[in-house]
């Protein structure tokens, strides 16, 4: 985040924003910039990410679904956008403790850092292993009845999230969950890009879940805790609480088995809906005859109605 903010510094901040008199070494001008830098990076990769997905891979048919909310997408952008300036405070807080010295991110990789020239490749594994097990146990503690009201009820009002839910969280939850990825740096060494993208990494992770499309290798379906995991989470509120894999519900008791692997999934519902609606409405429809109904009269009056009648139309003609 160093090299990002002294990006902002250079190009942006020092020449338009701030007076000449405020150095960049000064750490209130840090923390504001950051602040700016964090903002706009959250906004950009939510409504970018969340577009994306809800326009090329979300399925729409959801929409008629009877537990999706009317002007649900509306509520779940105006909820995150208000939400997301308020849980970027703590997130630059963190960025700026790491950007002070007081954590353990690190520039380069060498036969010098801690694993040599596997570096890279271990601390990925080892920040996924690690905040897996972070968020799981964070995620499932906000589920206890004493927080769930208070911090993580308002992400669970959409029970057939779109991609636009993926941010609707309360700030406190917000920051919680991400805090992890911040976390692992303080107590172990990690390269600063890593570290950078990470953050990337889990916004977009965070929306893939949301989507609603459960296309995940059969190979790693098992494994994985993609959206079809996260989608009955949302409908049956105590299960599938994880972030990246399954290891921790298999192991806690809290896993179960997606619908949608069952064939059961929430689309299913509104196609079994509409084609029952179909068939009751072919068995109501009424049943029209060409049947002329006349009033009884005898045939003289019949004859002389009919000569009106012709009459009127050559008239007419």
């Amino acid at each position: 985040m160093d090299e990002v903010l002294r990006l902002f510094d250079d190009h942006v901040s020092t020449p338009y924003l701030y007076p000449s008199s405020w150095p960049a070494e000064s750490p209130i001008r840090q923390f504001v910039s950051l602040l700016i830098i964090v903002y706009l990076g959250a906004v950009t990769l939510y409504l970018g990410t969340a577009s994306f997905c809800y326009f090329f891979l979300f399925d729409k048919r959801l929409m008629q679904h009877p537990r999706f909310l009317p002007n649900q997408i509306r509520t779940e952008i105006q909820y995150s956008m208000v939400s997301l300036p308020l849980m970027n405070i703590p997130t630059t807080a963190m960025f700026f403790l790491h950007i002070q010295g007081y954590g353990q991110t690190y520039d380069g990789v060498s036969a010098d850092t801690w694993l040599g020239y596997l570096s890279l490749p271990m601390e990925f594994v080892l920040v996924v292993l690690f905040t897996d097990m972070m968020i799981y146990w964070t995620h499932r503690a906000f589920h206890h009845r004493i927080l769930y009201s208070a911090i993580h009820k308002p992400h669970h009002a959409f029970k057939v999230p779109t991609p636009f839910a993926s941010h609707a969280f309360h700030p406190v939850d917000g920051f919680m969950q991400g805090f992890p990825y911040h976390l692992f740096p303080l107590i172990l060494p990690l390269n600063k890009y890593l570290y950078l993208g990470f953050f990337v990494l889990v916004n977009f992770w965070t929306v893939s879940i949301h989507d609603g499309n459960c296309k995940v290798p059969n190979l790693l379906k098992p494994v994985v805790n993609g959206s079809a995991h996260h989608t009955d989470h949302h409908l049956y509120y105590n299960y599938n609480y994880g972030q990246f894999f399954t290891f921790w519900d298999r192991v806690a008791g809290s896993y179960r088995t997606p619908s949608a692997f069952e064939g059961d999934a929430p689309v299913r519902e509104v196609i079994e809906r509409d084609r029952r609606s179909k068939i009751e409405g072919r068995r109501t429809e009424p049943e029209f005859k060409e049947t002329v109904s006349t009033p009884e009269m005898s045939d003289g009056e019949f004859r002389t109605l009919k000569r009106r009648g012709a009459t009127r139309r050559m008239v007419a003609s």
